[in-house]
């Protein structure tokens, strides 16, 4: 046995007791060890157990499966870095998620009280839906008659087209009467709009805009979907809505700059925000966007809660139908709404944006009484996705997109792309994908290269990868500083003929170099995938676009160019030079 082992001391006598001597046990007070030493010249058997034994028996291999069909590597704790050579140090990946803000609680009609309510509230439900139409119809027609004829639609309301608008609110409280909220509990009050120009509220279902509608009258952000809603869409219209396309940089500078006008002119009423951008459950409370807090005033924050026992009244993953004819036939829907104190700038020192947002943000968090996470609305775009999909467990591919926009500036869609390709490896019912699924997906071979891409990825080393794992290892390439220079080099090495694209056997010779024994069917498949518009050559362009679909894929190419004698040092070199 080599010394460098572990020792392991075992006493030799395995029947440990006290003397049987009863005068023994006599003399010992309080003080005294319930067990008695062992002479010193005890025999001891030591078991000396060599760490490295099972990593050198000749039957371990580099790859094998466990039983159920996962790939190991026996490299795994010593695995090369495939990505060393573009500046990655290694792969980071937090835990998964372990809350999901997004589901509604009660999505189906459980238990015989439920049954019976609805049963007993049917007749109620008919006369409130009816309530409900006529008090829409009358706020609607309220409303056109309030805009007929208003143009500037840059300046505010006109006084009396306001005072017409009273009828529509009115008519919004009834609205709020037919779903079961016949009285809604109120603590604190809005401060005045000289105070507090901008109000942010926590967002958990439809049921907020139509209260503060009636409560405040305020101009709101919304997305530029809710126009053509019918009825509601002129409604809102009336509130001098800011619309606003999330995806869209140039809509966004348009709203912040909206925000900042309409909240510096008092002719205006106060500006209502969700910024958290979407509704959750009410458990959590998710990030919150910047829109609101750019101008720089004080801002009102305000909570909305919703207590229950038998009925969810978030809206998550339940259908507005459904939910509407949930609300309906419930004696009585509970609702609670708190006016905090207003958060204002700090005044002594300038305050980042962030700070603001974080401040508010905690404000509501600990009125609720919920904890804050990096969840966004990406994560329900990701969440969607997968529940399109058909995916067993829906909620585990959500990664708290904020997290990952803050560290890898990565956009939401962006990530729903990557869940595509993630998709397509056919994860099991736990959301993992396992090796030789990656493989196919990504036209890769097994060998000792792809080997090490998916142990870059596969940080826990269980012989799969999670969606959180594949996003984070691709986003992490695609931030490595030297990661735009190494694609311009490969593309440039590709095509040392003379040519501006790669042809199928430049694009084998050259990946032959990085991986061995690369036949004509790997290549081809490698080939196509680049090949985007299918020319039949790779133009810079179509090399460029997979990468960004694919950016693990440039571990292919990195093994050649070390093989050029390039080196990190020579690619800075190469960067600051183009």
């Amino acid at each position: 046995m080599q010394t460098h082992g572990v020792a392991l001391s075992l006493s030799q006598s395995l029947n440990f007791r006290p003397s049987d001597d009863p005068s023994a046990m006599a003399d010992h007070d309080i003080s005294s060890p319930l067990l008695s030493s062992q002479p010193s010249d005890t025999p001891h058997l030591t078991i000396i157990v060599n760490a490295s034994d099972s990593d050198n028996h000749p039957n371990n291999k580099n790859i094998n499966n466990d039983n159920n069909g996962n790939h190991q590597n026996g490299r795994d704790s010593h695995s090369r870095n495939p990505f060393e050579l573009i500046g990655s140090k290694g792969l980071e990946v937090p835990g998964p998620a372990t809350v999901d803000p997004f589901r509604n609680e009660t999505p189906t009609i459980d238990g015989l009280y439920e049954w019976v309510k609805i049963v007993v509230c049917l007749p109620i439900a008919a006369v409130r839906l009816v309530l409900f139409g006529v008090c829409l119809l009358v706020g609607f027609l309220a409303t056109k008659l309030a805009l007929e004829g208003w143009k500037d639609k840059q300046n505010p309301l006109p006084r009396w087209r306001s005072r017409i608008m009273w009828v529509t609110r009115v008519c919004a409280r009834c609205i709020l009467f037919s779903f079961g909220y016949h009285w809604i509990r109120r603590k604190g009050k809005p401060a005045p709009r000289e105070t507090a120009p901008i109000v942010v509220s926590n967002h958990v279902s439809f049921i907020e805009p139509i209260f503060y509608f009636y409560e405040l009258f305020p101009t709101i952000v919304a997305a530029e979907s809710h126009d053509s809603i019918p009825f509601v869409g002129t409604i809102i219209r009336a509130m001098q809505v800011i619309y606003v396309n999330r995806f869209s940089p140039s809509s966004r500078k348009h709203a912040v700059n909206e925000i900042k006008r309409k909240a510096s002119c008092d002719g205006f009423p106060r500006l209502l925000l969700f910024p958290e951008g979407t509704t959750t459950n009410g458990s959590v409370l998710i990030s919150f966007q910047l829109g609101a807090f750019i101008p720089g005033y004080p801002i009102q924050p305000v909570v909305v809660h919703y207590p229950y026992v038998h009925f969810d009244q978030s809206w998550g993953n339940i259908s507005l139908a459904k939910l509407m004819f949930r609300m309906f036939t419930q004696f009585h829907n509970f609702m609670e709404v708190e006016y905090l104190p207003v958060v204002s700038p700090l005044t002594n020192r300038k305050e980042s944006i962030i700070h603001l947002a974080e401040r508010t943000s905690h404000a509501i968090a600990t009125a609720l009484n919920v904890t804050e996470t990096s969840h966004s609305y990406g994560d329900l775009m990701l969440l969607t996705k997968a529940l399109q999909s058909k995916q067993e467990k829906p909620s585990s591919y959500m990664v708290e997109m904020a997290r990952v926009e803050s560290l890898f500036h990565i956009s939401s869609l962006e990530a729903v792309d990557f869940l595509d390709k993630f998709l397509s490896m056919n994860p099991d019912p736990s959301g993992c994908v396992r090796f030789y699924d990656f493989l196919s997906v990504l036209r890769l071979k097994a060998c000792a290269l792809s080997e090490e891409i998916f142990a870059f990825i596969d940080v826990e080393k269980n012989g799969t990868i999670t969606f959180k794992q594949f996003l984070f290892g691709s986003a992490h390439v695609m931030k490595q500083p030297l990661f735009r220079q190494a694609c311009e080099l490969s593309f440039t090495e590709c095509t040392a003929g003379g040519n501006d694209y790669i042809l199928e056997h430049e694009l084998g010779d050259f990946l032959g170099r990085g991986i061995p024994d690369l036949n004509a069917d790997e290549v081809h498949g490698l080939f196509n995938l680049f090949d985007s518009d299918n020319d039949g050559k790779i133009s810079k362009d179509d090399f460029d676009c997979c990468l960004r679909k694919n950016p693990l894929l440039i571990a292919l190419f990195l093994p050649c160019l070390l093989h050029k004698g390039f080196s990190s040092q020579k690619l800075v070199l190469e960067r600051w030079r183009a």
